[in-house]
């Protein structure tokens, strides 16, 4: 039984089994033309049930895009309609990027996600699945981490110094604008806040007790920290990120380098090393905030108003300071490097592993802040 037409290409014949067999013959390329997939489903009108499709390609001389496009129509109607599609007989080429090509999921399939994505268990159901495996994750990552230190100890770990070094002034020293200003504000806004209030009692010097205590105990050490996760943190997640997209990170685990040692690491290091003293600059740059304000809006005495600072900043409030800012390093290079290491391998998996590594990051701060103080308020320090 020949089609009309382009009836030198395509023909069939219906087999036992309830199997139509469909030979293709010739050049089968765009330029010359191709039959219509039109021609197979009027095949599959003319006999009560077919459910088996094969090929026959002894004939088959060429082909291009042309033959592959027929069977990606002949393939999608045949699952819809319950079709066995046998596609073995194909030449390898065919069958390969007929493959790759049914593999990818159809708008229809992913509308049908999307509609039952929109229940309210199946949401729940996968934020949780979600949360599992990322608990997991963190959790292996933080073995592998805490392997990375005993390996260090014991000095076998492997990473380069140089690149600790330029990790360690990225910290330090290229950071200190932006806390500069951050942290002399935060003390200027703390002054004229404070002040405003003692006014009423006619006690404005104690705004030096205020600004002292809070930069040294708490907001130091919590403005670094967030100022460290949007810059530091994000460029971890960012870096690294990108390292997992161009296979680099991969490269290394194939060479027998592993990536936590020679780039998570000295990373965690540099910000743990650099965040006490990035806190201590803080501090000091808070209170100069507070003295600007007192001594030039509220024409308090000068020395008097060091004098309050002097007395009312104790070594405890400075040393709560400091475990806040150490933690908040621990925290801050550890969320960055774990979402840069679990990002996916595309531009918007950088874009998202480095937001999340921010946003991550400040709600740990808030919370570990949180925990800190009710611990120091519990022992009395």
């Amino acid at each position: 039984m020949i089609t009309q037409g382009l009836e030198e290409k395509i023909n069939f014949d219906f087999e036992p089994g309830n199997t139509l067999k469909i030979k293709l013959l010739g050049n089968w390329r765009a330029v010359l033309g191709v039959p219509s997939v039109v021609s197979v489903l009027g095949e599959l009108t003319k006999y009560p049930v077919v459910e088996r499709i094969t090929f026959d390609t002894a004939s088959l001389t060429r082909w291009d895009s042309g033959l592959l496009a027929f069977l990606f129509k002949l393939n999608k109607h045949c699952k819809k309609h319950n079709i066995n599609m046998d596609v073995s007989a194909l030449p390898q080429g065919v069958q390969k990027i007929l493959s790759l090509s049914v593999g990818v999921p159809t708008e229809d399939k992913q509308g049908v996600r999307r509609e039952r994505a929109d229940t309210f268990i199946e949401e729940i159901g996968r934020l949780a699945l979600k949360k599992w495996h990322s608990a997991k994750e963190r959790v292996e990552f933080l073995g592998e981490v805490t392997e990375a230190f005993v390996n260090l100890f014991s000095g076998k770990a492997r990473f380069r110094t140089f690149d600790f070094i330029i990790l360690i002034q990225q910290c330090s020293v290229q950071a200190l604008p932006i806390v500069s200003l951050i942290s002399f504000l935060v003390g200027l806004v703390f002054a004229f806040v404070g002040a405003i209030q003692l006014r009423i009692f006619g006690a404005q010097i104690y705004v030096a007790d205020i600004v002292g205590i809070a930069m040294v105990r708490v907001m130091g050490a919590v403005m670094t920290g967030i100022i460290m996760a949007g810059r530091t943190g994000a460029a971890y997640a960012a870096h690294l990120g990108t390292m997992q997209t161009n296979d680099e990170i991969d490269a290394l685990r194939t060479a027998g380098v592993s990536p936590v040692e020679f780039l998570v690491l000295p990373r965690i290091m540099a910000l743990i090393l650099m965040m006490p003293l990035l806190c201590l600059y803080a501090d000091l740059m808070g209170i100069l905030g507070g003295y600007f304000v007192g001594i030039t809006i509220f024409n308090l005495n000068a020395v008097e108003y060091l004098q309050h600072t002097r007395h009312a900043v104790s070594l405890n409030h400075m040393w709560v300071g400091l475990v806040h800012s150490f933690v908040f390093g621990i925290i801050v290079s550890f969320t960055g490097c774990f979402k840069g290491m679990q990002s996916g391998r595309s531009a918007a998996d950088v874009g998202d592993s480095a937001t999340s590594a921010v946003v991550s990051s400040i709600i740990y701060i808030v919370v570990a802040t949180a925990i800190i103080i009710f611990v120091c308020e519990a022992i009395g320090v």
